[in-house]
């Protein structure tokens, strides 16, 4: 399965969550750190929905990119 994760930059790091999975979340130095972190948090996430006998979410979420003028 393949999950929209969202990346934002922060003042003094960086932040990746994943719509999908409510409270699957990552923070970290710098966008490679995010990356890896964000990935291993997903598997952590749905390990723990399939041990607790939840039913792990199929993803659901698209992105689209929508330019806007700016004056």
């Amino acid at each position: 399965m393949q999950y929209l994760v969202i990346f934002e930059k922060g003042a003094s790091s960086y932040g990746a969550y994943v719509p999908d999975l409510p409270g699957c979340v990552a923070i970290g130095e710098t966008m490679d750190e995010v990356h890896g972190l964000i990935a291993e948090a997903i598997q952590f996430h749905v390990e723990g929905l399939r041990k607790d006998g939840l039913v792990v979410p199929l993803p659901s979420s698209t992105v689209a990119f929508i330019d806007v003028a700016t004056n």
